[in-house]
């Protein structure tokens, strides 16, 4: 886990680990997890949290879905166990948007993922850490794990299902799975399938780590400090990150301005440096190619006829919610999507910060999740 050490070095992995401490972690077993490519996944666990209480009806509870680099810690402070504040905890409480005095908020760390749920930084059966062994998995992989954790939990309908960026992409597929357990429906910054523009400045990322030399063909989980991928892992979230940011805002708030007089980077360069060595101590970098991967290959037309066929089967009420700023996923992605869901209108979040907004602009984004859960 992302623990310093006395060398200063990043871990081998940013991955939580069994015997690290749980934090608010529960877990489900599903066992044995079956992919779409045929391969299989035994002894599978799944980290989730949860907020507030499941009525007798079960008919209270929401499903929030996280980005590429979050995970199931979606509200609450720093602790033992999550080296992160709450990545949405400006919604999810009492009184909040996400109000957990009415609602019952599930959130889980995807399948392929690093911070509880079974992934390549897990200990095979065998007694080996998964690493390259690990198979790719797809966003419907994904979902379908949701689904058996819906099940177990006893929830047969969400309220809603909502979620940014890569959590747009399980959001969204959920509704188009499973439509008639999805209630409600809120997709943020997030395509009905990723564009050659979205895969094209995943590529280098994903080659950044694959070049670094500790990378060892995805097998270097155990290792100690400073022995992972983490230069690769670093470069990819320098590109990543100013993707999620906008020039403008980048722009004012560095402009050329150097870090110090005993430091010639540019002042930017320091920002990226900082979010790519943070990053290296929470998150695992094989984790990190294979949902990028996952996102590559999301598409919820394929094998259905197309994306308007496919989103003809959504019935859930819907929100689709764009970003004026996003040179990401573009809000006109967004837009394009809500006109093919018969029961969607179309939201925009106006703000200098790009894609990031889904997770910093919290009065917009509150405001949108409250008319969804209020209808």
């Amino acid at each position: 886990m992302s623990v310093p050490d006395s060398t200063g070095l990043p871990p081998v992995t940013g991955a939580w680990r069994a015997g690290d401490p749980p934090g608010r972690r529960q877990w489900f077993r599903p066992g044995v997890v079956r992919l779409e490519s045929g391969a299989e996944v035994p002894d599978v666990e799944v980290a989730y949290e949860t907020w507030g209480t499941l009525n007798a009806a079960r008919s209270n509870a929401v499903l929030v879905e996280h980005a590429l680099t979050g995970d199931s810690h979606a509200a609450g402070e720093v602790e033992p166990g999550h080296p992160s504040p709450g990545w949405w905890d400006g919604l999810i409480g009492p009184g909040k948007a996400l109000d957990t005095d009415q609602w019952f908020v599930v959130v889980s760390n995807v399948l392929g993922g690093c911070q509880g749920t079974t992934g390549p930084s897990s200990v095979a059966p065998d007694g080996r850490y998964w690493g390259s062994r690990f198979p790719q998995v797809t966003v419907r992989d994904q979902v379908a794990v949701e689904v058996e954790l819906a099940d177990w939990l006893g929830i047969e309908r969400w309220a809603a299902v909502l979620g940014g960026s890569m959590g747009g992409m399980r959001a969204l597929e959920w509704a188009v799975m499973e439509p008639e357990r999805v209630g409600a429906l809120m997709v943020l910054a997030s395509p009905a399938a990723s564009s050659a523009d979205q895969i094209a400045w995943a590529s280098p990322q994903i080659h950044a780590i694959l070049s670094d030399p500790n990378w060892q063909g995805g097998d270097y989980h155990a290792g100690g400090p400073g022995e992972g991928p983490h230069r690769g892992l670093g470069v990819a979230r320098r590109i990543a990150h100013a993707t999620y940011r906008t020039a403008e805002e980048l722009n004012e708030r560095f402009g050329r301005r150097r870090q110090g007089e005993d430091d010639p980077r540019f002042a930017v360069e320091s920002y990226l440096d900082h979010h790519a060595d943070k990053l290296a101590r929470r998150f695992d970098a094989a984790s990190y190619v294979l949902l990028t991967r996952s996102m590559n290959g999301h598409d919820v037309g394929r094998g259905r006829g197309g994306v308007r066929q496919a989103l003809r089967r959504v019935t859930a009420r819907t929100i689709a919610v764009g970003v004026d700023s996003d040179r990401l996923y573009p809000a006109e992605q967004v837009r394009r999507l809500a006109e093919d869901i018969p029961t969607a209108r179309y939201a925009e979040i106006a703000s200098p910060y790009g894609h990031d907004s889904f997770l910093i602009e919290t009065e917009q984004v509150a405001a949108l999740v409250k008319e969804l859960l209020d209808d």
